[in-house]
């Protein structure tokens, strides 16, 4: 591993890389990148930085204040494996130039503070993140939005819809609607394609549990990353969504990890198993509910109370709540359990290790940015340890078989991106806890979820109205 500004170069050297790549993530989540001839640079890289126009990056500067700095960090260093020449990808922060401060907008910025508070506030000094990321791979997606025409259409060789399709010949092994779980070729016809994700993966220092068709028709997957600390897989999750879009379209696929484009079948979550851990001891394993420690159960309790804030970050998009819908298999009910797949916090009982005891919030998709909702949530659980806050009694029945008032009386996630977004306005003091978030970017945040998103999309027609309302 590349720990040094001089142990860069030398790696740079070893792989014959005559060109820089420098990647680092604006605050919606998507990566930007500019590359640079390898001998035009020095260790000033590491420690001055580059210059870059802020102004023209999503929700950050604006124009009279534009220069910015990103300072490379040689820890992150690897060899892109999409581009034709040997070149060496690095991930940055970003500082502001006068200051030489840390850009608090910037979100790997949020995450490496969340860490260290942390540690400051002596709850623990790792957590740990282990996300479940489910994607779609397309063959073909058409999309178009103006004054006069609003549509969509998507294709796959594995949907169900194509059994009677001319294929010279159709054989016929397609999944189901939700009948895609673990099924195996010639039915999982990516298996080979989602294992060349895997290795890339694997290139690039990723460690990769398993990798799996998932319940929904036209190729919906899902890669497992290994647990690892907060910062880390973040950074991670950039590359597993750069390497999925970019393997699929090298094998002429498309990726989405849009959370539900396809209508009466599963969307894609991204259920993360979390866990504080002191000393290489894990703290959320004890003798409480569900092998549980006492803590572990006010990091619960925290994460349910802040729940609809954190929706906010954690189901970003107005996609995400046909999602999060009631009577589905969504996990749309604010209570834990173990094993119940239906509760919003479900205890995993796959393993009586104390190592293996974490909780998993299930209600995240992949649109997600992992900076912002991981570190928001575990300000969340920081807050319920400290207040000692009850996660309640446990939903340990079965939901699809409750009716009236037992039903009635289990709270449910926002219905909507702009409930999330007004719970997040008015919940969002447990964030700004040691300087973690602050209050310009929850504002910012708030302000392009608002302006850029919600209102836009409340302004168009819907296809579907035109069926409802044309013949009124």
């Amino acid at each position: 591993m590349v720990k040094t500004a001089k142990e860069f170069f030398e790696f740079a050297k070893k792989h014959g890389a005559e060109m820089i790549d420098l990647k680092f993530v604006d605050m919606l989540g998507t990566w930007q990148h500019c590359s640079y001839p390898i001998q035009t640079a020095d260790e000033s890289i590491f420690e001055e930085g580059l210059g870059f126009d802020g102004s023209s990056i999503r929700g950050w500067q604006e124009i009279h204040q534009s220069d910015m700095m990103a300072v490379c960090d040689p820890t992150t260093a690897v060899i892109d494996p999409f581009f034709e020449k040997p070149t060496v990808s690095v991930l940055a922060n970003i500082v502001d130039p006068e200051s030489r401060q840390d850009y608090v907008k910037c979100p790997r910025h949020v995450a490496r503070r969340a860490a260290g508070y942390l540690k400051e506030s002596g709850a623990g000094d790792t957590c740990y993140v282990g996300p479940e990321a489910e994607f779609f791979i397309f063959d073909e997606v058409q999309f178009e939005q103006n004054q006069h025409t609003g549509m969509y259409r998507i294709d796959s060789v594995e949907g169900a819809w194509n059994s009677a399709r001319f294929e010279e010949p159709n054989l016929g092994y397609k999944p189901s609607f939700k009948g895609g779980y673990f099924p195996v070729s010639p039915t999982d016809t990516y298996h080979d394609l989602r294992g060349e994700m895997v290795y890339e993966m694997m290139k690039v220092g990723i460690e990769i549990e398993a990798h799996h068709h998932e319940v929904a028709t036209a190729g919906q997957a899902e890669i497992d990353m290994k647990y690892a600390e907060l910062t880390k897989m973040c950074d991670q999750f950039m590359w597993y969504k750069y390497i999925c879009k970019n393997v699929a379209k090298r094998q002429g696929k498309t990726v989405t990890f849009m959370p539900k484009p396809l209508f009466e079948d599963n969307g894609s979550g991204m259920h993360t198993h979390m866990s504080i851990w002191k000393k290489g001891k894990n703290l959320f394993a004890g003798d409480k509910y569900a092998g549980l420690s006492e803590m572990a159960l006010y990091a619960v309790g925290g994460l349910l109370k802040h729940a609809d804030a954190l929706l906010a970050f954690a189901a970003p998009t107005t996609n995400s709540y046909r999602r999060l819908v009631p009577g589905f298999e969504a996990p749309v009910n604010l209570v834990m359990s173990a094993r119940n797949r239906s509760a919003a916090i479900r205890i995993p009982m796959y393993s009586k290790s104390d190592k293996a005891k974490r909780l998993e919030f299930r209600c995240p998709d992949p649109t997600a940015n992992g900076y912002l909702t991981w570190s928001a949530m575990l300000m969340a659980m920081l807050d319920g340890i400290k207040k000692k806050l009850s996660p309640g009694k446990p939903l340990d029945r079965n939901i699809y078989e409750m009716k009236g008032e037992d039903l009635a009386k289990i709270q449910k996630v926002p219905g909507s991106l702009r409930q999330s977004i007004d719970a997040l306005e008015k919940d969002h003091k447990f964030l700004l806890e040691g300087g973690v978030f602050t209050q310009d970017l929850i504002d910012s945040w708030i302000d392009w979820k608002r302006t850029k998103e919600i209102e836009p999309l409340s302004l168009r027609p819907h296809p579907y109205e035109f069926a409802l309302y044309y013949d009124c």
